[in-house]
């Protein structure tokens, strides 16, 4: 904090403002992105440091900021100082701009042959992107000096089943795909080898380009609309202008290109006018396409305006919140008018103004109600009207703000059920932020069993409909969380402004005893890895350092162990940032180069590796219990489908059922004996007579284990003892 520069966020740099106002050390603020300002989430957290830093000399930068007169104004009214605005049309490096109507694959092909590679192809859904990659491996888009350059520099970098298999190949073949669901580690590799000029051609999202430096010649826009979450709507002037900014990068070109995409209906049309050619019969028989049913409509028209249209003048997004006044509270002087001048002197309209004092009004009251806040009957030493009753903790509204919550509801928890890592597990859960394409999936996949398991049962279309509407994701303990959160919101009520939300991925992945790449495929997330792979790390994290050493047990220290180790094999740079930041000095980051993401040997974490082990062994229980020894045949095609059919309904002749519960996958029924380069795993079934008379034995080859990331198991009974 007394460093003579510092490198923030703008929420970071807000709450500062928040709690020091004018006498806040911060002489010159530079704050990049600017456009931020008018972002519905963040956008507070920008205008924050502008209404209280009035001592501050300010640099606001943006490629699309528009018209600022009135910024340039209030600047100049709230610090006294005179405000320049720098304002220039012109790029170090010139852009053209195009819009064809030929068929996306010839617009590349051309792009290629006219030296005018490599091209950043812009999609609206991370889905398109993918499969537009692939529809391009039919393209020969490098020669094979170039495709021996780009396997060179990929190396032995390890690329996992699934979305991994489809990268390899497209990037082998010079094709780069980018986008938020990724895995980390592959898309540091597409923009490696992008910055190395090996990929002619890149399908993502507008994701590429934001923070780093790659050189991309040529913008292509697919389309001209997006989905924004609510309905999906032409591009804003300002959102066409920063994507197409990312053509034409200086130091690698002298020019850059931005091309328009036509809607596809209206290439087709294209193709066929051009067939008719000047004969005015035929061009009248042309019988034209008509755009697909809910399609936005946009065309030629609607590209001139965006390439015209300056970026839209910002609109502010401001908020009040609980934890926005309990910062306020700390500051010295009259907190009544710190707010006054916070929530009066914004660039809101008077009308939202009067609504954001309202609330403020009624946080002010709960806060005082649950006595979290006092009024003083004179000022205190520092100026201080009202004062904080209660000590928040030291990254109070930094961090997940409902963690204290969850150190609260951990106390109820019954440390003697067998469930109990997976209970501390799932209030870790609910207060981690929603994925919503995860949870998405889990309902889905919830819905067709739930109907499967209807339809079995005979029960009809129109009762099975309504029974549908009441299946979603998993949420264990939701009733105990909820009703005690009402409980702790009574005495903490700026919890009211966030969300409580049980949920089960981590716990789900766990009893499932499945890996990382069995849980994506599971509930077909191969688009989303790098989302649940985000999830598990910040589940991973929210554990370590959340949940008090005196609750944690064995079970709690392997979870979290096996949790750990399970991310970091997939992806250690999620976990090797975060303990380099945690312990400064002591973990050297790796470097960008050469491309290294060689995880440490899995077998190096015993503790984790015991429980991946445990896991590995007890998917395949899971599974005898289902019977479906086909699935056992594909996960074990050394032992053969035929030796495990024969090893379940050998059990399924002496046992009704064979249990999946706690007690199955409890210690007293699995052994592991240590041997040199392997160990040897025996699990006991759990048959419902308590006999015990069937094992399933197994050997670990430790050295393939540390070459797969994972627990390499190989089967070698399942019999009566």
């Amino acid at each position: 904090g007394r460093a003579p520069i510092i490198c923030c966020t703008a929420e970071i740099l807000a709450n500062l403002a928040l709690r020091e106002g004018a006498d806040a050390d911060a002489g010159l603020v530079v704050m990049d992105e600017f456009h931020y300002y008018a972002d519905p989430e963040r956008g507070w957290a920008w205008q924050v440091p502008l209404l209280e830093l009035t001592r501050t000399q300010f640099v606001l930068m943006s490629a699309t900021l528009g018209d600022v007169a009135w910024l340039e104004q209030a600047l100049v009214r709230r610090t006294g100082r005179e405000t320049a605005v720098v304002a220039s049309v012109d790029r170090p490096v010139p852009l053209s701009f195009e819009y064809v109507t030929t068929p996306l694959h010839e617009t590349l092909e051309e792009l290629l042959g006219t030296h005018r590679a490599p091209v950043y192809v812009v999609h609206f859904t991370q889905k398109a992107a993918v499969e537009q990659a692939q529809a391009l491996m039919s393209v020969n888009v490098c020669t094979r000096e170039e495709k021996d350059a780009i396997a060179e520099l990929i190396g032995d970098f390890r690329f996992t089943k699934g979305f991994g298999v489809t990268l390899s190949r497209l990037v082998r073949h010079g094709i780069g795909v980018h986008h938020a669901g990724m895995l980390p580690k592959y898309r540091r590799l597409v923009e490696l080898l992008a910055q190395a000029g090996l990929l002619k051609v890149v399908c993502g999202t507008d994701t590429l380009g934001v923070g780093i430096n790659v050189p991309i010649r040529t913008v292509l826009f697919t389309g001209l609309t997006k989905y924004d979450g609510v309905r999906t709507r032409h591009l804003k002037a300002r959102e066409f202008h920063q994507i197409a900014g990312r053509a034409g990068r200086a130091g690698y070109d002298t020019a850059g290109t931005v091309i328009v995409q036509a809607p596809e209906h209206d290439v087709e049309n294209a193709k066929r006018i051009a067939k008719a050619g000047d004969d005015p019969k035929k061009l009248k028989r042309v019988e034209r396409k008509k755009a697909p049913d809910g399609f936005v409509s946009w065309g030629q028209p609607t590209f001139e305006r965006l390439v015209a249209a300056p970026p839209e003048t910002l609109t502010s997004s401001f908020k009040v919140t609980h934890s926005m006044l309990l910062q306020v509270v700390q500051r010295p002087g009259s907190a009544y008018e710190h707010v006054r001048h916070l929530l009066l002197d914004n660039d809101e309209s008077r009308p939202n103004q009067r609504r954001l004092v309202r609330k403020a009004i009624n946080i002010h009251r709960a806060l005082l109600k649950a006595g979290v806040v006092e009024r003083l009957s004179e000022p205190d030493a520092n100026g201080r009207v009202v004062r904080l009753t209660v000590d928040l903790q030291a990254d109070f509204a930094l961090d997940q703000p409902l963690s204290p919550f969850a150190v609260a509801a951990l106390e109820l928890l019954d440390r003697e059920s067998p469930t109990y890592a997976l209970d501390v597990l799932s209030v870790i859960e609910a207060v981690l932020d929603d994925p919503r394409q995860i949870l998405s999936a889990q309902r889905s996949k919830a819905k067709g069993e739930a109907v499967a398991q209807m339809k079995a049962e005979g029960i009809e279309y129109d009762e099975r409909m309504e029974l549908l509407e009441d299946v979603t994701w998993p949420q264990p303990l939701a009733e105990l969380l909820h009703g005690s959160f009402e409980v702790y919101r009574g005495g903490h009520p700026w919890v009211a402004d966030e969300e409580l939300s049980p949920k089960s991925i981590a716990r789900d992945l766990s009893e499932r005893a499945m890996t990382f790449v069995e849980y994506v495929g599971f509930y077909s997330l191969a688009r989303s890895e790098g989302l649940v792979l985000r999830y598990l790390a910040d589940a991973f994290k929210a554990l370590r350092r959340t949940v008090p050493e005196a609750l944690r047990t064995e079970e709690v220290q392997d979870l979290i162990a096996w949790l750990g180790e399970l991310v970091r094999q997939v992806d250690s740079s999620l976990l090797e940032e975060w303990e380099a930041l945690r312990h400064p000095g002591e973990i050297a980051l790796p470097v960008a180069q050469p491309v290294d993401e060689t995880p440490p040997p899995v077998t190096a974490n015993e503790r984790a590796f015991r429980v991946l082990v445990r896991n590995a062994v007890f998917r395949r229980v899971e599974l005898m219990a289902l019977r479906r020894w086909i699935d056992l045949g594909e996960l074990d095609p050394e032992f053969g489908q035929d030796a495990w059919e024969t090893g379940v309904r050998d059990y399924f002749d002496e046992h009704d059922v064979l249990s999946t519960g706690a007690d199955a996958r409890g210690p007293a029924l699995f052994r592991i004996t240590v041997e040199p380069g392997r160990w040897v795993v025996r699990q006991t079934l759990d048959d419902p007579r308590g006999d015990h008379d069937f094992v399933l034995d197994a050997t670990v080859d430790l050295t393939a284990s540390d070459e797969a990331g994972t627990a390499v198991l190989r089967v070698q009974h399942v019999s009566m003892l």
